[in-house]
């Protein structure tokens, strides 16, 4: 794990995670995981009424995210599943290559699978399969283990890394008013976890020139907040996004609420950042935070 150490969490990152030979992909210890199933527990006490509960593997159905549009917008961040394909012969090929010393990854071929890269996306093919999206929409609670190509020397820009969501799916002023009512709730406990954070219009990566004008529609309108947390010397943390998708994901999957296409939003909290954020801010040792902090991660 190579290290910036003008940042300060780097100072004792040992305490909170062993390499594992890949940039961005760390052994979490056993500091860090309490704290981490603090959050989880926290944000479960949070759960609105008549949330349903999925929890999704790393990996995804390879045509689900196409039709979503991921190519289209990030595949630069985009990990797929590749295994040996072919008769037993063509496998005890790749093998011996292997052990002369070759490379055998030419013959990997990619599966119908992904690596997930938010916890969202396979929600809203479950939610289509059910028919028409009641009034009152409909309203989830996910999380899964993620991945996207960010190899980095910094603890906060992980290439896998844990992702918690409350999603909504049903009009556009529910839509709207999910996102605001969880920016102002996660920024009470923000504040209540002793947090310093500001609250920003954000965009999402696109990638390429189109995409840099879908980042720079999407702040105008206002569709992205990112709760920041001092992590790192350089700059501030995303560490909570809340977002409204508008009808894209209802166009995708055929979504309707009322007779109208139906629009989304969500409050993604990531997961290993909040963690990140809270050791940066308290210290190595939770056993020294503030008592309200801990009672809150049950410490």
């Amino acid at each position: 794990m190579t290290i910036a150490f003008q940042d300060p969490i780097n100072l004792f990152a040992s305490d909170l995670f062993a390499p594992m030979g890949a940039e961005g992909v760390h052994a979490r210890r056993q500091p860090f995981e309490q704290v981490i199933d603090g959050l989880h527990a926290l944000i479960s006490r949070e759960r609105e009424p008549d949330t349903e509960v999925f929890r999704f593997p790393p990996v995804m159905s390879r045509r689900q995210l196409e039709k979503s549009g991921y190519l289209n917008s990030f595949p630069q961040l985009l990990g797929g599943v590749c295994c040996l394909h072919g008769e037993e012969a063509d496998i005890h090929a790749a093998v011996n290559r292997f052990n002369a010393g070759e490379d055998w990854t030419p013959a990997l071929a990619p599966t119908d699978l992904v690596l997930a890269p938010a916890a969202c996306y396979p929600v809203y093919p479950i939610a289509a399969e059910r028919g028409p999206v009641p009034a009152q929409g409909l309203k989830f609670d996910v999380s899964c283990d993620c991945f996207r190509r960010e190899a980095s020397r910094h603890l906060d820009r992980m290439q896998s890394f844990r992702m918690r969501e409350y999603v909504y799916v049903g009009s556009a002023e529910g839509a709207v008013d999910f996102r605001e009512r969880w920016k102002a709730r996660a920024s009470e406990l923000a504040a209540e976890l002793g947090l310093p954070f500001t609250i920003a219009p954000a965009s999402d990566p696109f990638f390429g020139r189109t995409g840099r004008i879908m980042a720079s529609n999407q702040v105008e309108q206002a569709l992205k907040f990112e709760l920041l947390i001092p992590i790192r010397a350089e700059r501030p943390t995303a560490c909570m996004s809340f977002n409204c998708h508008r009808a894209h994901f209802g166009i995708v999957w055929g979504l309707k609420c009322g007779g109208e296409t139906a629009q989304t939003a969500c409050a993604a909290f990531g997961m290993d950042r909040l963690a990140l954020a809270l050791f940066a801010t308290h210290g190595r040792n939770p056993a020294r935070w503030p008592a309200p902090v801990r009672k809150m991660l049950s410490l």
